[in-house]
């Protein structure tokens, strides 16, 4: 027994009795990780990829009536369960920020002696690379502008020409609560897989609370439905990807950026996706993550000190101010005038976090082994956050300046096309052709990384939490995913945004379910692990 626990000590038989709780509740599903492991043989990947073929396939044959199902779907949801989507937004991020403070955040990913597998700098590059990447590169620019230009609606109903309440608000969809979301899902499989010894996916982050169901028809129910968020989320990201991209080349070469374009766009990520998902994570994720890092850092220094260094000083404190000043009016659930900020933009966000938690919480997993649940949730939820201010500041900041002093086509136009934001931003800054080509290459890179990424954890899902199955699975998830995302735009035709929004609001919904439920299980794994740590009962590996 070590000297903190000598002033509180268990007798022989309560000793006993918590092992063997810690047994009954966390082995018996050893015996199924096997079963669970069939590759092709889980019900989980053919009941996934049968559902999405049908959907693929109903959507190129009915283009405009699945167009139309997709935009009622999520007008409806949006307006039956927004109450729902802000509400577990609150509580997850007042969740993770309890694990900080509270003693079980000194409990560490794979037991108290595990070492990390990936250096600081390369974590924090995969963690932000799988995030948000394509978000940020698409949103930066044309979300606070569409806000100050009313182009979007306002938070609040503010008043447009307002730079705190369009940065706050901004912030507000791309700071903690995200991360919340992902950090939830993102811990509980860790411990789950790391410290209680189960597969690596969905059901086992539910033992706690379903027992030996979580290895049943429950559990195929619960891992299905993170494929199809998984999928949805992740096309919604890669359509929005290759819209910017075609965009890009358009307003660099003069190419047509139309669906044929964008298609093609998604057939070259997919194929170097293809390539990358094969080398695995340390060949192809942890590379393509570190270029990532690499670019983005150039982009980002550009435009700070190009647009002025004290404008972005001063952009700053407007984004950190207003996202103070708004955090808490914007998390209000109950009550609200603002109706076309709220269901076009928060709701969507929303669920578009949630629909990708699975596969960013899945990723930020695997490469988490060795933190501490504080470390862990410091970096995934805090460092994120502020890395975003600084983003959010220069490229958005930017782009208010420029409407705010009458100068470029935002100002002119507003937001016509929101994958033509950036670049128009860009226009109005020096070395116009060069940082527009680098932004290009930066959406596509974050496009292949995000498709890398996804596969890879959807691989790992409908195997049933096995890491190493066969290539052959990786490579149907990176064509099912560019797939998806081209369907998306195609049936969507002018209206192509709405469709992908859809998409992802649709599945959202009830992965939010399982996300409060996996809190409360999250909850009692890691209490009943502080408990073992605390009497000095054998650690698991």
């Amino acid at each position: 027994m070590t000297d903190q626990n000598q002033n509180e000590e268990l007798d022989p038989a309560q000793l006993e009795e918590l092992k063997a709780a810690y047994d009954t509740d966390y082995e018996i599903g050893q015996d199924n990780v096997n079963t669970l492991g069939l590759d092709l043989h889980n019900p989980v990947f053919f009941v996934s990829a049968g559902l999405i073929l049908i959907f693929v396939i109903l959507s190129l044959m009915f283009p405009e009536g699945a167009n139309t199902a997709l935009t009622n779907t999520r007008v409806w949801i949006g307006e039956t369960f927004d109450w729902l989507f802000l509400s577990a937004g609150n509580i997850f991020v007042l969740f993770c920020l309890a694990l900080i403070i509270l003693p079980v955040g000194k409990i560490r990913i794979g037991g108290q002696d595990a070492k990390p597998d990936f250096g600081v700098i390369s974590w924090f590059a995969m963690l932000f690379a799988a995030g948000m990447g394509i978000g940020l590169m698409f949103w930066a620019v044309a979300e606070p502008v569409g806000y100050f230009t009313e182009w979007f609606g306002t938070p609040l109903n503010v008043g447009g020409e307002n730079a705190a309440a369009s940065m706050g608000a901004t912030m507000y969809h791309w700071g903690l609560h995200p991360w919340a979301i992902y950090g939830v899902v993102a811990l509980s499989l860790a411990f789950f897989a790391y410290n209680k010894g189960l597969p690596l996916t969905i059901r086992s982050t539910f033992y706690p609370l379903l027992g030996d169901r979580v290895w049943g028809p429950v559990g195929h129910v619960i891992d299905t439905l993170a494929v199809l968020a998984t999928l949805f989320g992740l096309a919604t990201s890669l359509g929005l990807g290759a819209r910017q991209a075609a965009g890009g080349l358009e307003f660099l070469f003069n190419i047509d950026g139309g669906l044929m374009t964008q298609v093609a766009i998604i057939v070259g990520v997919t194929t170097a996706a293809l390539i990358s998902v094969l080398r695995g994570i340390h060949g192809g994720v942890r590379v393509l993550s570190n270029l990532n890092m690499v670019l983005a850092a150039a982009l980002l220094l550009f435009v700070m000190f190009a647009g002025g260094f004290i404008a972005f000083l001063n952009n700053t404190a407007t984004t950190i101010g207003g996202y103070v000043q708004y955090l808490l009016p914007l998390s209000n659930p109950v009550g609200r005038e603002d109706d076309t900020f709220y269901h076009g933009w928060t709701v969507f966000f929303w669920a578009w976090w949630i629909s990708w938690s699975p596969f960013v919480g899945m990723f930020i997993a695997r490469v988490s082994r060795g933190r501490t649940v504080r470390q862990f949730l410091t970096a995934v939820l805090i460092v994120p956050t502020l890395v975003t201010v600084i983003w959010m500041s220069a490229f958005g900041g930017s782009g208010l300046d420029q409407v705010a002093a009458g100068i470029g086509a935002l100002y002119q136009e507003g937001i016509t096309d929101e994958a033509l934001a950036l670049f128009q931003m860009l226009q109005n800054l020096p070395f116009t052709a060069i940082t527009s080509f680098l932004a290009i290459c930066l959406v596509l890179v974050f496009f292949i990384t995000s498709s890398d990424s996804g596969s890879l954890v959807l691989d790992g899902i409908t195997a049933g939490g096995k890491t190493d199955a066969p290539q052959s699975q990786r490579i149907f998830w990176v064509v099912i995913e560019g797939l998806i995302a081209g369907v998306l735009l195609a049936v969507g035709g002018e209206a192509a945004l709405s469709a992908l929004q859809a998409g992802s609001v649709s599945t959202g919904l009830p992965f939010v379910i399982v996300l409060l439920l996996m809190c409360v299980s999250l909850a009692k794994g890691l209490h009943h692990e502080l408990q073992l740590i605390k009497y000095g009962a054998p650690a698991t590996n």
